[in-house]
């Protein structure tokens, strides 16, 4: 089942879309947002799939599914905690500051606390006040939760995934090292993030979901140029549950918190840190990532981080080659604060 929220109000007003993100019909009759259908999901996932499989036989109303129309399918949230499940891009921070990483970083995944309260469109513009800031973009996979207990198991923390997503968690590199420093974690350096317009349920991802990882490769473009396609369900080191339980060690999540994957990353065949996809490798889910690679291979970083006016776009295609959740697309918009 695909989901999405059209642009109203500040929760947004939920539609059905079709398999082949065509078409759409409303849904808001049944559950004015997705937050209230993900409230009482019990009862919503039955109701909202019978309307999906009218909607894929051409039943009922509808009308052109538009992403250009889309908020981010849960415009904001009670809550969005990203991790870092591939280690190899932590690795790959740390080692080209020449600093040691923890044998921990292997069995305790990081995370931090993002902003929700406000969620960019998956088309809207990346706003920031200067290039100086070091405006970079970071592809991710997220999932949507149901309510998990305090202290959940890793096994019932599987079950609790409703939905999922794509995300580009738009991160201010030059900002982070200050706010490191202070050891009380991100802020500033962490501006608003965006999804993808689409949400799905786990089971329309076929065999391509394992119950805990989505093993597509995840696409980026820069300025219209192939920037990175890596395989999200590769090197993936801690997954979906381990990430969940991690969250919900000392305190319960609300339905409709998000969860995400932190920067997908690869290594290469040989098992370095990655190449690019123009030296035949599968490329990066962010820019800091090349600029690491690049520090490690050349003693310096060569790819400048985002400028105004540069575009990045984020998708994933199934076996036969469709967009499954739709595009995030955004251009960057540099303009001094009022």
């Amino acid at each position: 089942m695909k989901l999405a929220s059209l642009k109203s109000g500040r929760d947004g007003r939920l539609v059905v879309v079709s398999r082949d993100n065509e078409w759409a019909t409303d849904a808001s009759d049944i559950y004015a947002t997705m937050q209230s259908a993900l409230d009482d999901w019990s009862n919503a996932e039955s109701k909202l799939r019978e309307r999906y499989e009218r909607l894929n036989k051409s039943e009922g109303s509808r009308f052109p599914f538009d992403e250009m129309a889309c908020a981010s399918p849960l415009p904001r949230a009670f809550q969005w905690a990203d991790g870092s499940a591939y280690v190899n891009h932590v690795e790959l921070v740390r080692k080209a500051r020449n600093a040691t990483m923890p044998d921990s970083f292997w069995t305790d995944p990081l995370m931090y606390q993002g902003g929700s309260d406000s969620f960019l469109n998956p088309r809207g513009d990346i706003q920031a006040g200067d290039e100086a800031w070091g405006i970079d973009f970071e592809g991710e996979i997220a999932v949507i939760v149901d309510d998990v207990q305090a202290g959940v198991s890793r096994e019932a923390a599987a079950t609790a995934i409703k939905l999922v997503m794509l995300v580009n968690d738009v991160s201010l590199r030059n900002l982070i090292p200050q706010e490191i420093a202070k050891g009380f974690g991100f802020f500033q350096s962490k501006p608003a993030s965006a999804f993808s317009p689409i949400a799905v349920t786990p089971d329309e991802l076929g065999n391509h979901w394992d119950g805990a990882r989505l093993h597509l490769p995840l696409l980026s473009y820069v300025n219209g140029s192939p920037f990175g396609k890596p395989n999200a369900g590769k090197e993936m080191t801690f997954d979906f549950p381990d990430l969940i339980a991690h969250a919900a060690r000392t305190r319960a999540l609300v339905a409709g918190t998000i969860i995400g994957s932190g920067t997908v990353s690869n290594r290469d065949d040989q098992g370095g840190p990655g190449k690019s996809i123009a030296n035949g490798g599968s490329g990066y889910s962010c820019i800091s990532e090349i600029r690491m690679v690049e520090t490690i291979l050349e003693g310096e970083a060569k790819t400048p981080y985002l400028r105004d006016g540069d575009t990045v776009r984020i998708e994933m295609l199934d076996s036969r080659e469709r967009s499954i959740f739709g595009r995030i697309e955004q251009k960057i918009v540099v303009a001094k604060p009022l």
